[in-house]
C-alpha cells in the first residue's frame, strides 16, 4: 500500500499499541504516538523513528484534540475501555475522523453502542469496537459462516489458546470488570445479556485435528456476545475457553507475554472454532494463528485501511462483521492467520 496518511494510536506504548505502530508503519502510515504516560511514550518513540509524540489525558478533551489533530484516523489500544473508549469516540467525533478500539470489555463495547450509535451514524463517522482478536475475529468468522443466512437459532465460537500470559492491560480490564458485574458473570441469551452467580459449567468441545476434543469453560463470555448480535440475528451466542488458558488468565501469578521471534510474538498459538446452527443444519469457520495481542494489531490496522480506502460497509457503530465484507477480510489476513470452514 502506498499511503503516508498519519493515524493515531492511543496507547502506542501498550503492548497491543506497539504491534499496531509496527503494523501501520509496515502498511506505509504514519503513526502519530499518544497516551497517557509521556516517559513511556518518548521510550516507545525510539523504535518507530520519525514519529510524532502527542501525550494526552484522557480527560483532558484539548489534549485529545491535539493528539487527533491532522489525523485520518485513531485506533484506541489502552485499556481499561471503560475509561477511555468513551473519551476517544468523543475526540473522533470532533475530530470527524474513524475510530476503531481493540477493546475486550464487554460492558464497554455495549456502552459503545449505547451512547454511540445515533450520533455516530448522523455524523458519517464509523466507529468500530472490538476489532480485535477477542469480540472481531469471532465476528468476522461467525458473519462468514452465516452466508446468505439472514438468521440463526444459536452461534458459539470456542477458543483453545496454548497459554495464556496476560498484559498488565488484561488484568486491569479484568479488574474493572469484575468491578462493574460485582463478581457475577455473564452470558448471552434470547437475545440479551444475562449477568449469573452460578458458576460456569465445563463442557468438551470438538475442535479440528490437531488440536482435538479439549475441555472448555462453557459461557467463559467475551465481547463476541456483543459483536455477533449487533448486527445477525441469532438469540443464543455462548463462548468457551480452554481450561488452560482459562487458568493462566486467572491466576495471579501468570507472567506476561514474552518475545519468542524478531516480531516480538510470543510462542502461544490459538484456533477459533467458530459455529453457527439454524434448525438441524450447522456451518463452521476456524482460524488458527499464533499470539493473540499481535494478531490483534493487523485486525485493527486492515480494518482502518478499508474505513480509508472506502471498503467500509457501514458508517456508525459497527462491529467488524457489519462494517466489512467478512470473507474477503478474513483472506486479507492471510499472512497473519489460516481461516478456513470446517466440515
Amino acid at each position: 500500500m502506498e499511503t503516508r496518511q498519519t493515524v493515531a494510536v492511543y496507547g502506542a506504548y501498550g503492548h497491543t499499541g506497539r504491534f499496531v505502530v509496527a503494523e501501520l508503519r509496515e502498511r506505509g502510515f504514519l503513526p502519530v504516538l499518544s497516551g497517557r504516560d509521556a516517559r513511556k511514550l518518548a521510550a516507545a518513540a525510539s523504535a518507530a523513528p520519525g514519529a510524532a509524540v502527542r501525550p494526552a489525558q484522557v480527560d483532558d478533551a484539548a489534549a485529545l484534540d491535539r493528539a487527533l489533530d491532522g489525523a485520518a484516523a485513531v485506533v484506541n489500544c489502552a485499556g481499561p475501555f471503560a475509561v477511555t473508549a468513551a473519551p476517544l469516540v468523543e475526540a473522533a467525533l470532533r475530530a470527524g475522523i474513524p475510530y476503531v478500539d481493540v477493546a475486550a470489555e464487554i460492558e464497554a463495547n455495549v456502552d459503545t453502542f449505547a451512547r454511540f450509535t445515533d450520533r455516530a451514524r448522523a455524523a458519517g463517522v464509523p466507529v468500530v469496537p472490538a476489532m480485535a482478536f477477542f469480540g472481531g475475529l469471532g465476528d468476522l468468522l461467525a458473519t462468514a459462516a452465516m452466508g446468505e443466512w439472514t438468521d440463526a437459532d444459536e452461534a458459539h465460537v470456542a477458543y483453545a489458546l496454548s497459554s495464556w500470559h496476560p498484559t498488565p492491560g488484561t488484568r486491569a480490564a479484568g479488574r474493572v470488570s469484575r468491578r462493574r458485574r460485582d463478581g457475577r458473570r455473564v452470558r448471552h441469551t434470547a437475545g440479551r445479556l444475562e449477568y449469573r452467580t452460578d458458576p460456569a459449567p465445563t463442557v468438551e468441545w470438538p475442535f479440528p485435528a490437531p488440536t482435538g476434543p479439549r475441555a472448555v469453560i462453557a459461557e467463559f463470555t467475551m465481547a463476541d456476545v456483543v459483536t455477533l448480535p449487533s448486527h445477525l440475528s441469532v438469540p443464543e451466542v455462548r463462548t468457551y475457553m480452554t481450561v488452560e488458558a482459562a487458568g493462566d488468565v486467572s491466576a495471579p501469578d501468570t507472567p506476561g507475554p514474552s518475545a519468542a521471534d524478531a516480531r516480538g510474538r510470543s510462542e502461544q498459538t490459538f484456533v477459533v472454532d467458530t459455529v453457527v446452527r439454524r434448525g438441524g443444519t450447522e456451518r463452521r469457520a476456524v482460524a488458527t494463528g499464533r499470539d493473540i495481542y499481535a494478531v490483534t494489531a493487523p485486525l485493527a490496522v486492515e480494518a482502518v485501511e478499508r474505513i480509508l480506502t472506502g471498503r467500509a460497509k457501514a458508517v456508525g457503530v459497527a462491529s467488524a462483521g457489519a462494517a466489512f465484507d467478512a470473507p474477503d477480510f478474513l483472506r486479507a489476513l492471510s499472512p497473519h492467520l489460516t481461516c478456513a470452514p470446517h466440515p
